[in-house]
């Protein structure tokens, strides 16, 4: 894949923009990822003190006790007369009242949200466009994976936290019955909560224990999944030690779990997607993982911040539609190449009724030593989308 990352970093090689566009992420602590898209797009169009036509802002590490600080940082933007966008990533509580103060003010200003933390309908009340990971059909499309590489079980592990939550529970569901669907074993194994007694340590010497005595029972053609970030690294480990499957991390992206699992050091790297997945395939199929592992070759964080401002960008330019999927799907492609991605509008599950504002995309898995699955134009069956937890 050609490298995307060769750009004049200097503020003076930018002549005056026409306009600006403003992206508000988190920070680095909070969320690396979007604030490295954000960063990229600076080094790509220019920071707009000098010239350029990128303002980058970074909401509170403490959100939900600063909402009111996001709310006016995100909200401020539209002072800048020059602002014709608005793209937040991830739309943390309160971008919903930013973006309505900005409406207020400034009706023209375009406002693009991804990974909205608030109701789908409460931010398309004021956001023009949004778009959230797919975790509905990825849940189907994990059990049809699976069977293609030649999996004869698919074991779940969570805790019940996490299975209190509206869509892991709702995708646990569309686990098991595509398990019966497909013909393969459906197991549930309960692991520690990191946040209980036992700590972030504990609950990942649990799964270093458990997993070969897991492979052990349910035998090698098992593919595991996780919950937890901070468990998927020792089920990395055991999976490649052992020669089990997995197919990708709950937040698939190159970065998850790989490079604490496998000891790969990705500092020369940094921002090079393609050079990051090139380093840490080698080190997965030396380790046992060819044909059996994978993720996806992009992190959706950092593309989401890049598309939407390449489509805020263009819409500006009258070179893209606002509402047009199409468009923004190009968007993707142009930052994430070689890799594929779906993208369909939200419907609720309750009413039926669906929200073109509101979209939800995912993007094609990669498997170690094997390449692309084709997921993206696999045909999921309607039940799965409306099945109930």
């Amino acid at each position: 894949m050609v490298s995307l990352f060769l750009f004049a970093s200097a503020a003076a090689s930018f002549a005056d923009a026409p306009f600006h566009i403003g992206i508000a992420t988190l920070t680095v602590s909070q969320a690396e990822d979007t604030y490295r898209g954000a960063e990229y797009m600076v080094k790509k169009y220019g920071d707009t003190s000098g010239g350029g036509m990128i303002k980058h802002i970074t909401m509170p590490d403490n959100f939900m006790q600063e909402m009111e600080t996001t709310i006016s940082q995100i909200a401020g933007l539209a002072d800048d007369p020059k602002i014709k966008a608005i793209v937040v990533v991830e739309a943390i509580p309160g971008t919903t009242e930013a973006l309505r103060r900005v409406k207020e003010k400034r009706k023209d200003i375009i406002c693009l949200t991804g990974s909205p933390q608030e109701d789908p309908n409460v931010i398309s009340s004021v956001a023009d466009y949004s778009v959230a990971s797919d975790k509905i059909i990825r849940g189907y499309l994990n059990i049809y994976a699976a069977k293609k590489l030649g999996a004869k079980t698919f074991v779940i592990i969570s805790f019940p936290r996490h299975m209190s939550y509206e869509l892991q529970a709702r995708r646990r569901a569309i686990f098991e019955e595509a398990c019966k669907d497909l013909g393969l074993k459906y197991v549930f194994e309960t692991a520690p909560d990191p946040v209980s007694d036992v700590g972030v340590a504990g609950a990942q010497q649990f799964i270093l224990e458990k997993v070969p005595a897991w492979i052990n029972k349910y035998g090698k053609d098992t593919a595991f999944f996780c919950t937890n970030d901070a468990q998927t690294e020792p089920l990395l480990r055991q999976v490649a030690k052992y020669g089990a499957i997995f197919i990708e991390p709950d937040l698939p992206s190159p970065l998850m779990g790989y490079p604490g699992a496998f000891g790969i050091d990705l500092k020369k790297e940094a921002g090079n997607w393609p050079a990051i997945m090139d380093k840490v395939e080698k080190t997965v199929i030396a380790a046992g993982g060819k044909g059996r592992m994978g993720t996806c070759s992009y992190s959706q964080s950092w593309a989401t911040v890049c598309a939407l401002t390449e489509y805020g960008k263009q819409i500006v330019e009258k070179k893209a539609k606002l509402g047009k999927p199409k468009d923004l799907l190009e968007c993707y492609d142009t930052y994430t190449p070689g890799a594929k991605w779906f993208i369909r509008p939200y419907t609720e599950l309750g009413t039926g009724v669906t929200n073109k504002k509101y979209q939800l995309i995912y993007q094609d898995t990669y498997i170690f030593g094997k390449g692309y699955l084709k997921l993206t134009s696999v045909k999921v069956p309607e039940k799965y989308l409306n099945l109930k937890k």
